[in-house]
């Protein structure tokens, strides 16, 4: 319920970035946290204690939605509207929002605030398709985004109970490997035609090394080249560092699976393993995760079994004097809040060293690239400190290729970074035999798993929801790989894309700049940038461009709002007449260069530009069939 202000008290972020399609139809998730009963709170409160207490609550929860990049996209009395994806997503926007609640009700919920004043919260948060404004997503942003998501989400805030946070099905399918749930009775939602099902989260789940899911195929040659590695790393009592860099849906994971598991020894050396992976944005959960793998601990163990297996595992390892301390300062990494337990890493890495000059051992972490940069400050410590000792110690990572690996400074010949690429066609198309086993399925798949194993098992774990009669639907963990592949370009190398897709096989620049009311001379580069990163292809046979692949396209074009699919259309005809083509508007003076719908008015009814300043007038040339 309301209270009788509104108040915002994080200032605006200014964005100074360019984007030629200004708006996009994305999935994010929406959060919505408000206090309980605020009306009965503030009619006994005094006017400067309701102040006080909005300000210290307001703050709280602003604080924790930056800490998990969210953005409050609102404040309408007590309650706090925020955005997740809106901008760019990696894929866990879901997951962040939940961790974002259970923070918000972790320190705000029945806590002390001002003038000693308890409140109850409660927290929905979810997942769907919404458009969103993107230069307007920003603190306090108002109507950066529109959809049902964002009614739902306020809904199940409603419903929630105290001290809650209630999800929708969709975000319990993108958060179901990284967050515990309890299913609750079915809900029924003020202007929802029938029980909608939800979930309570329960906290975070135990993050479990991924990718033995699928059987091992086409990767061979990859594998031989990280066994040497660790060979060399045991016959040579020498630290290693091994990248294996791709992206994501392309196996890394499984290559890293089957390396450990083929590696149990060299030369007839025992070779011991520290596996972790790692969930986004929490600092210390892959160290915790590597000491309960080398303890052999559950997250649920109780805190005497915590201390007597790590008593077990450290006593021949620590100095008796010290195993006390070690073993309290591994015990805060296991804690409940392990980001705030950076201390024990420091005790973590001794353990491990003297664990190196034992028996030669593997520190492998999973998805590095997700971890706070304190995790990979960590491993470059350890490589430096194994390295100035000679031991035999591999330190293998796993991460995307943009990724910025800084490897750690030493010998070149000591450090290798082994790029995964797509499997072949014969081997893509014998995993999905595999799956699906059906050689019609297969033939239909083949051509939008693109070579990439996490495509294949998703498309293959929903074969036969589309139909028959086309091509099936993307599955959602997949959307979420290729958004993330789309969200690391910049706002040009976007909308060239999204315009590619619009255009299909073999466009080029001209046609691009056509559609975005650009200058093809800019562009040339930006095209070349992106065949450089794989995301487009050049078909010399035709003179042009492809987007890399069907799922990929059919992701960007779908990003596309109808009116500018509309309008891309109409760019893409024949031209018919002598004169030049209808120009797009923008959306006011200012926004030089933003592409929206023709005959679009401006937001304050000012005379609108059909150019942006400096851009002369063009011939139209001819286009490719429409999209």
């Amino acid at each position: 319920m309301p209270v009788s202000t509104v108040t915002q008290p994080a200032p605006a972020m200014v964005t100074s970035r360019h984007w030629p399609v200004p708006e996009e139809r994305r999935t994010v998730s929406v959060l919505f946290v408000d206090i309980v009963g605020s009306t009965a709170l503030v009619d006994r409160l005094d006017p400067e204690d309701v102040r006080a207490l909005q300000l210290e609550y307001f703050g709280a929860v602003a604080g924790v939605l930056r800490r998990w990049n969210g953005v409050v996209e609102k404040y309408v009395g007590d309650a706090v509207m925020a955005l997740f994806g809106g901008v760019e997503s990696d894929g866990f926007d879901a997951y962040r929002a939940v961790r974002a609640g259970l923070e918000i009700q972790r320190v705000l919920d029945g806590q002390p605030l001002a003038c000693g004043t308890r409140v109850r919260l409660r927290v929905g948060v979810a997942t769907g398709e919404a458009v969103v404004d993107l230069a307007a997503v920003r603190d306090a942003g108002h109507g950066a985004v529109s959809g049902a998501v964002v009614t739902l989400a306020a809904r199940l805030q409603e419903h929630a109970p105290h001290g809650t946070v209630i999800v929708c099905a969709a975000t319990r399918r993108a958060t179901a490997d990284l967050i515990d749930y309890r299913e609750l009775p079915p809900a029924v939602l003020a202007g929802k035609p029938a029980p909608v099902t939800v979930w309570r989260a329960a906290g975070p789940g135990p993050v479990r090394p991924a990718g033995g899911e699928l059987p091992f195929i086409g990767r061979r040659r990859e594998l031989a080249a990280l066994r040497d590695q660790v060979a060399r790393a045991v016959r040579d009592r020498t630290a290693r560092w091994v990248s294996v860099v791709g992206p994501d849906g392309v196996g890394r994971s499984r290559l890293l699976t089957e390396l450990a598991r083929t590696v149990g020894q060299v030369d007839g050396v025992p070779v011991r393993w520290c596996r972790a992976q790692c969930p986004p944005d929490v600092a210390a959960a892959p160290l915790a995760a590597l000491v309960r793998d080398h303890a052999g601990l559950r997250a649920d163990d109780d805190p005497a079994t915590v201390r007597r297996r790590l008593s077990a595992v450290c006593g021949p390892l620590v100095p008796a004097g010290r195993l006390s301390a070690t073993v309290a300062a591994l015990g805060t990494l296991l804690g409940p809040t392990p980001d705030a337990a950076a201390a024990g890493a420091a005790r973590w890495r001794e353990v491990l060293l003297a664990l190196a000059e034992r028996e030669p051992l593997v520190v492998a972490v999973d998805d590095v690239d997700r971890a706070a940069p304190e995790v990979g400050r960590f491993l470059h410590e350890l490589f430096a400190a194994a390295t100035a000792r000679r031991l035999p110690l591999a330190v293998v990572v796993t991460h995307r290729p943009e990724w910025a690996d800084l490897l750690p400074l030493g010998s070149a010949r000591r450090r290798h970074r082994l790029t995964v690429p797509p499997l072949r066609a014969v081997d893509a198309g014998r995993l999905l035999r595999h799956l699906v086993g059906e050689r019609a399925a297969v033939a239909r798949l083949l051509p939008l798993v693109a070579g990439y194993p996490g495509y294949a098992r998703a498309y293959a774990a929903q074969a036969g929801d589309g139909g028959a009669a086309g091509e099936p639907p993307v599955p959602e963990a997949v959307h979420r790989m290729v958004s993330a592949r789309l969200d690391r370009l910049d706002g040009t190398g976007r909308a060239v894309v999204m315009a590619g897709a619009a255009l299909g096989a073999g466009f080029t620049a001209d046609q691009v700049a056509r559609l975005l009311d650009l200058d093809p001379g800019p562009l040339r580069p930006v095209l070349r940038e992106l065949v450089a990163r794989g995301v487009l292809v050049w078909r010399a046979a035709r003179h042009g461009y492809d987007v890399a692949d069907r799922t990929l396209a059919r992701v960007a074009y779908e990003r596309l709002p109808r009116a500018l699919r509309a309008e891309f259309r109409r760019r893409t005809a024949p031209v018919v007449c002598d004169g030049p083509p209808r120009p797009v508007r923008l959306a006011h003076p200012a926004a030089s260069g933003r592409l929206v719908a023709a005959g679009t008015p401006a937001p304050d009814g000012r005379p609108v530009r059909t150019r942006p300043v400096g851009v002369p007038a063009r011939a139209a040339p001819p286009l490719a069939a429409s999209a």
